[in-house]
C-alpha cells in the first residue's frame, strides 16, 4: 500500500513544519494501530507512507478483499481530526494498492505501480483507495507528459486570460470575471477542463493562479490610462493553495505596487469550501488585503456551507449566486425563493449580489423581479479575449 496524505502542504504552510511533523507522528501511530503485528509500516519521506501486508489469502480476489478492508480502516482512521495542543487539524489520505505474487521481483516497478494507483485515488477525489490496473501505465505516462507541457507553457507565457462581462442593469458593463485559457502550440485554445486538475496534482496551481492574478493587475493598470475602461473591476478566482501560501499577502501587495493596479478595482473570488481549511487564517489574510482596498466575493454562494456566522465574520463585498439556482429559476419556485432571500440578506449586510450562468432573457427578468440587479452569463457574452471584450457594446438592460 502506498499512502499519501491529502493537502498536507497546506498544513505545513499554515501552521509550520513543527505542526506538520507532529501530525506525521500521529499518522504513523494510527497506521500502526490498524495493521497486524506481522505487517510493516514505513515512512518513505515527506507525507508518504508504505504498508506491507503479509500472509494474505493465496487467491487474488480474496487477498484484494482483505487489503481493501484494511485500507478502508486506514482511511477512516486517518480521516479523524488531529488534536495538536489548541489546534484541531483535519486531513485524509489517498491509497494505492498493488498485489504481489512470486513473479513480482522488481521492487522499483512495484513502487511505480503503487504510486500510479495512489494518483488514481487522488484523481477520484482524494480520501480514496485504488488498486493497480495495467491500463494505468499509459494514462500515467500521458499525465506526466501533460504536466511537463504545463510547466513549459507557464514558462513560455502560453496561459492567457479571457474576460466574461459582468452587467449592472442600470449601468451596463461594470467589470468582468477573469478566466484562464491555455494557448497550446499544437492543440489550440484549451479551457480549464483540460489543465486545472493536472496542474493541481503536479503542484503547479499556485504558480498558475498567480500568473492569472498578475495578468489581471497588469490589465487594470493599462485600463487606468483609458477613461472608458478606468472604472471597470476584475474578479479573479482564488484557490486554497494560493490563499494559504505563507507569503500570499506580501506577494499580492508587492504585485499591486509593481503593476500600479488600483486595489479597489480588484475582486478576489473565494469558494465556501475553501474556507473550511482554516477559517481563522482566511479571515486574517482577507482583512489585511481588505485594508489595502481589495474586495472579496463568495463564489457559488448557497451550494456549500452557507452560514450567518461566517457572513458576519468575513470582510465580504459581494455574494455570487450559483448558476445551479439560475438554471432552475424558471421552473422551480424554491430557487426563486432562495434567490429572493439571498438578495434580501445581502441588502441587509450591505453586500452586492451577482448571478452567474444567466443564459436567457426569462432568467434575467426573474432575477430582477427577485431583487438581483447584476448578471453574468452567455446571455450577454461568453468569456472572450481582451480585444473582443473591449469591442462589446452591452448597454443597460433595465
Amino acid at each position: 500500500m502506498f499512502i499519501d496524505l491529502d493537502n498536507f502542504k497546506n498544513i505545513n504552510d499554515l501552521h509550520g513544519h513543527q505542526a506538520g511533523d507532529q501530525l506525521l507522528c500521529m499518522v504513523a501511530e494510527r497506521l500502526s494501530g490498524e495493521v497486524r503485528g506481522i505487517n510493516t509500516v514505513a515512512r518513505l519521506g515527506g507525507d508518504e507512507f508504505v504498508v506491507m501486508l503479509e500472509d494474505l489469502d493465496a487467491k487474488a480476489e480474496y487477498a484484494a478483499a482483505q487489503a481493501e478492508q484494511i485500507g478502508e480502516r486506514i482511511l477512516s482512521a486517518l480521516g479523524q481530526p488531529y488534536r495538536l495542543g489548541a489546534l484541531l487539524l483535519h486531513s485524509s489520505a489517498s491509497i494505492g494498492v498493488v498485489l504481489l505474487n512470486s513473479n513480482d521481483g522488481d521492487a522499483e516497478e512495484l513502487m511505480k505501480r503503487a504510486d500510479m494507483s495512489m494518483y488514481e485515488a487522488k484523481q477520484a477525489g482524494k480520501n480514496a483507495l485504488r488498486f493497480f490496473d495495467p491500463r494505468m501505465q499509459q494514462a500515467v505516462q500521458e499525465r506526466l507528459r501533460l504536466e511537463d507541457e504545463i510547466r513549459r507553457g507557464l514558462t513560455a507565457g502560453e496561459f492567457v486570460i479571457h474576460f466574461q462581462p459582468q452587467i449592472e442593469r442600470h449601468r451596463g458593463i461594470v467589470g468582468a470575471e477573469v478566466l484562464v485559457r491555455w494557448q497550446h502550440p499544437q492543440r489550440g485554445l484549451l479551457s480549464p477542463f483540460h489543465f486545472i486538475g493536472p496542474a493541481e496534482r503536479a503542484g503547479l496551481i499556485e504558480t498558475l493562479d498567480f500568473v492569472v492574478l498578475t495578468q489581471a493587475c497588469e490589465q487594470l493598470a493599462a485600463w487606468a490610462k483609458q477613461p472608458r475602461w478606468a472604472t471597470l473591476t476584475l474578479a479573479v478566482n482564488l484557490s486554497a493553495s494560493l490563499l494559504y501560501q505563507a507569503d500570499f499577502v506580501d506577494r499580492v501587495l508587492a504585485l499591486l505596487e509593481r503593476t500600479g493596479a488600483n486595489p479597489r478595482l480588484l475582486k478576489l473570488e473565494i469558494t465556501e469550501s475553501l474556507l473550511l481549511d482554516d477559517m481563522e487564517e482566511a479571515v486574517v489574510r482577507m482583512r489585511t488585503l481588505k485594508q489595502h482596498g481589495i474586495r472579496f466575493s463568495i463564489d457559488d454562494f448557497g451550494t456549500g456551507y452557507s452560514s450567518m456566522a461566517y457572513l458576519q465574520r468575513l470582510p465580504l463585498d459581494q455574494l455570487k449566486i450559483d448558476q445551479s439556482f439560475v438554471r432552475q429559476l424558471v421552473d422551480d419556485v424554491s430557487s426563486q425563493t432562495i434567490i429572493r432571500a439571498t438578495c434580501a440578506l445581502a441588502s441587509g449586510l450591505n453586500l452586492e449580489v451577482i448571478a452567474e450562468g444567466v443564459e436567457t432573457e426569462e432568467q434575467r427578468s426573474l432575477l430582477v423581479a427577485n431583487g438581483c440587479d447584476m448578471f453574468q452569463g452567455y446571455l450577454f457574452s461568453r468569456p472572450v479575449p481582451l480585444e473582443a471584450f473591449e469591442a462589446l457594446e452591452l448597454e443597460p438592460v433595465a
